[in-house]
């Protein structure tokens, strides 16, 4: 068996670079460490078809410019911080407001604005991009030196893994996902797609998306991922929770209670056959369906419509350095911040069904 493996090339100027993963089954993924965006995924579908089953741009030039955080790493804080303010270690820090009255994933200049230092290396006995970035005290509002590094890893089981660290200096807080935007079917949308998420509860939201701090039961609700059904089947219900957000853009509580690496979501699509499995480290998981992303121009000159992917953002709870009750966000100096999300591709043949 060989190794799956990784070339890099230069990428329209001076230090950014594309990394091009390859496994023996054809599944290839393209990397920049601008923003550490993933750029591509391909995969076969049941009749062997390879296609684009992420939302993006083309050039480096669209990917500076204003998109929806398209295959971004995002961070300090990935997700929403209330009025742009927390406390930290007895001060309150004020970051840009960037989403209403909110800060969202990191501010406009956030890690996905970045040129992040990177190379060929290896993890856990796998081929790896390997990157790292140095976000200095102050930057969006946020103290400390905070050092992070990713690891990018493509399995020949169809496994890209994503493993993060970060160390800081001061007290900060921290919260880092990849917003990668998936449709299974490589085009349209993902109404039709199938979605099982691992979650009992949510945290349902206030009319600017800020978590109420509340623990629901997703049973009887709209939200009610626990055995598959499609994304589309409630998207439209006049639930309060579905009107805010135009369709789905909540965390779901998964169902662990510590950062084990465990099953988070599994999406099907019974058009392409391909399917997806989340795994993660974290306790939350953001559900996105795109419900604004109508007329956004992106690959191929195509324009994407409303709902034409979904992200499955595995992170902590938004808002988390203000709600007492949800897992901490902060992170001291001597200690580590360590995440990992697998995303499994694969796709489904045969009359009963059977992965491979």
């Amino acid at each position: 068996m060989n190794k799956p493996t990784i070339t890099k090339s230069p990428w329209s100027e001076e230090n950014v670079y594309r990394y091009h993963l390859e496994n023996e089954k054809g599944t290839k993924v393209t990397l920049t460490n601008y923003g550490a965006h993933i750029l591509e995924i391909f995969t076969v579908d049941k009749e062997e078809e390879l296609a684009d089953i992420t939302l993006g741009v083309d050039t480096l030039e669209e990917l500076k410019g204003d998109h929806p955080f398209f295959g971004s790493t995002v961070g300090r804080f990935a997700n929403r911080i209330a009025n742009g303010k927390c406390q930290i270690d007895g001060k309150e820090y004020s970051f840009a407001v960037n989403n209403g009255p909110n800060h969202l994933h990191g501010g406009p200049d956030g890690f996905h604005r970045q040129i992040w230092e990177s190379e060929i290396s290896e993890h856990n006995g796998l081929p790896a991009v390997k990157m790292t970035h140095l976000s200095p005290d102050g930057h969006e509002g946020y103290p400390g030196n905070l050092q992070v590094t990713l690891y990018f890893t493509l399995s020949n089981s169809n496994q890209l893994a994503i493993y993060y660290q970060a160390t800081t200096d001061k007290e900060t807080v921290i919260n880092l996902t990849n917003h990668a935007y998936f449709n299974l079917s490589g085009k349209g949308n993902i109404l039709q797609h199938e979605l099982m998420i691992n979650a009992d509860h949510y945290t349902p939201v206030d009319k600017d998306c800020i978590p109420t701090g509340e623990r629901a039961e997703v049973i009887g609700t709209p939200f009610d991922f626990t055995t598959s059904k499609k994304i589309g089947m409630d998207i439209k219900e006049e639930h309060p929770q579905i009107i805010i957000g135009n369709g789905y853009d909540h965390n779901f509580v998964l169902n662990k209670t510590d950062k084990t690496l465990s099953a988070a979501a599994e999406v099907t699509d019974p058009a392409s056959g391909r399917f997806l499995k989340v795994q993660t480290t974290e306790l939350g998981m953001q559900l996105y369906t795109a419900n604004g992303l109508g007329g956004t121009k992106g690959k191929g000159d195509t324009t994407y419509e409303d709902f034409g992917a979904l992200c499955l953002e595995t992170q902590n709870f938004p808002d988390a350095p203000n709600q007492e009750n949800f897992p901490s966000a902060f992170l001291k100096p001597g200690e580590t911040y360590e995440q990992v999300t697998i995303f499994e591709f694969g796709t489904i043949k045969g009359k009963n069904g059977f992965f491979v």
